[in-house]
């Protein structure tokens, strides 16, 4: 069995760019995705 959690939050960033004809990517910028511990290519999940 595999359990999908989540480990960091990321609240209240505002979107700078964004291609809607390129599905299943995004970019962050270095600094925040250090400062909340995540890793190239690691799985997220975006709400709004």
């Amino acid at each position: 069995m595999t359990i999908e959690i989540v480990k960091s939050k990321i609240h209240r960033v505002t979107i700078t760019e964004a291609d809607l004809n390129y599905i299943g990517s995004i970019t962050i910028d270095e600094d925040l995705m250090d400062a909340a511990n995540l890793i190239e290519f690691e799985k997220v999940q975006v709400v709004n």
